[in-house]
């Protein structure tokens, strides 16, 4: 079934305007014609369209043209480039302005409906993965489709919980790459030897438990992507290797005697800022400009607060359908609370208060008092729980509380407390406790590390 949306076709030729606006219409599609790139941009003032269809060479304003103003005011919408004068320069303009296809005339109907369905799947896929209307988030977006079809090396950029991995997968599931495996390693929750068997393999024999011939993560993603996060973390030994793998495209099992060609496509992030790390003598300069080729950052939730809404939303409604809960509203006081706040855990810690407020809260709609203290009273600066005054709190001034005063755990603890449970849900398999918090294992087993949990092997 053709995707739905809508279309904003452009050119100074009538004829060929209404010829793509019939095939457009006749699909489904909403189609509205301009007949200049001043009146498109007229036009994408007063509507928003999902994709310009436009020509290249126009009296006035250029295909070009219009292209970098509509990007420059939003970048998630997509821009087809047609014309009848092909040329290597221009073409590589376009691509260098974020065009999402360029189109020789003329212009195959089933090629052009392939190309505007292509377009609208992918751009579809995203705003159901990666939720927000931020200009930071579609920044992000447009830089995902921008690069996802490049071979080229990637290194996001963000604090804990914003998203990294989920940028990753997405660049992946947009490549030419998206039929072969998206591998993910964790560099900071192995030691060094561990991390080169892993990375690189090793032979029968290598050292003590080598009993048999191992291939590693850059031998398995070969033709596909690998994505090493916590890049960071590594050693200066371990980045040398990394480095050569990249540079020399092949590697070395260990206790190996022969290289290895392989065809990687490298996704690396990082929580920690690799620049004063590269001061202090603790990366190396080469690996960051060989890492850094297209950079990505993740935004963190306090400088997108326009999008937490949308996402509390998302993460409430899961939440509801996953503990059997008839939630279905957020009052405004709770949401202008969770816009209020700083969110030290990013958009990891906004969905643990959704989940904490969907299974915790009394009525059909989440209130102020179903949040977490630390959201509903927040020092402004740290984010951290501030006492809040008697007179505010509506449980004081009611009722004062019985008993002890206890602690309300902070959302590390409540994670921690989420991946116990799923461990005990699941008999202590890992792997069916990873899909039950829907993360990797090898990112649940770095968070059994970290905070210390007993784990059992599944």
């Amino acid at each position: 079934m053709v995707p739905q949306g809508s279309i904003l076709v452009v050119d100074d030729e009538e004829r060929q305007r209404e010829i793509y606006r019939d095939i457009l219409q006749d699909e489904g599609y909403e189609a509205v014609t301009a007949s200049s790139g001043e009146s498109a941009l007229r036009l994408l003032g007063q509507k928003r369209f999902d994709l310009v269809l436009t020509d290249l060479n126009m009296a006035g304003m250029t295909g070009i043209e219009l292209l970098t103003e509509i990007l420059r005011t939003d970048p998630t919408v997509a821009v087809i480039l047609i014309t009848g004068y092909p040329s290597i320069g221009s073409a590589i303009d376009a691509t260098k302005r974020g065009v999402y296809q360029y189109l020789e005339k003329p212009v195959d109907r089933s090629r052009l409906l392939e190309v505007v369905d292509d377009a609208f799947r992918r751009l579809e896929a995203l705003r159901r993965t990666i939720l927000g209307n931020s200009p930071a988030i579609k920044e992000m977006v447009r830089l995902i489709l921008k690069v996802a079809p490049t071979p080229h090396t990637v290194l996001i950029l963000g604090e804990s919980g914003t998203g990294k991995e989920l940028v990753a997968r997405e660049i992946h599931r947009h490549s030419p790459r998206c039929e072969q495996p998206f591998l993910a390693l964790n560099c900071a929750s192995l030691t060094d030897t561990l991390l080169e068997s892993e990375l690189f393999g090793h032979e029968k024999g290598a050292f003590t438990d080598a009993h048999q011939q191992k291939k590693g993560l850059f031998e398995r993603a070969h033709q596909a992507t690998l994505f090493l996060d916590e890049i960071g973390d590594t050693s200066l030994a371990m980045q040398a290797k990394i480095l050569r793998a990249l540079q020399e495209r092949e590697i070395m099992r260990v206790g190996g005697t022969e290289p290895i060609k392989v065809d990687v496509r490298i996704i690396a992030a990082t929580n920690k800022n690799l620049e004063q790390l590269m001061g202090q003598g603790k990366f190396r300069e080469d690996l960051y400009y060989r890492l850094k080729v297209i950079p990505i950052v993740c935004p963190p939730l306090r400088e997108r607060t326009e999008d937490i809404e949308q996402l509390a939303v998302h993460f409430m409604r899961r939440a509801a359908l996953t503990s059997e809960r008839a939630v279905s509203g957020i009052t405004p006081a709770a949401l202008e609370a969770l816009r209020s706040y700083n969110w030290p855990g990013n958009i990891r810690q906004l969905e643990m208060a959704m989940e904490r407020a969907v299974v915790l809260g009394e009525t059909s709609c989440i209130d102020v008092g179903d949040l977490p203290p630390e959201i509903v009273c927040p020092d402004a600066r740290t984010g951290e729980t501030a006492a809040a005054p008697a007179a505010e709190s509506p449980v004081a001034a009611s009722e004062p509380p019985a008993g002890p005063v206890i602690r309300e755990r902070s959302w590390e603890e409540h994670e921690k407390a989420k991946i116990s449970e799923a461990l005990e849900r699941s008999n202590g398999n890992i792997t069916r406790a990873a899909q039950l918090l829907g993360m990797t294992f090898r990112t649940l087993q770095y968070r059994l590390e970290k905070f210390g949990i007993k784990k059992s092997t599944g």
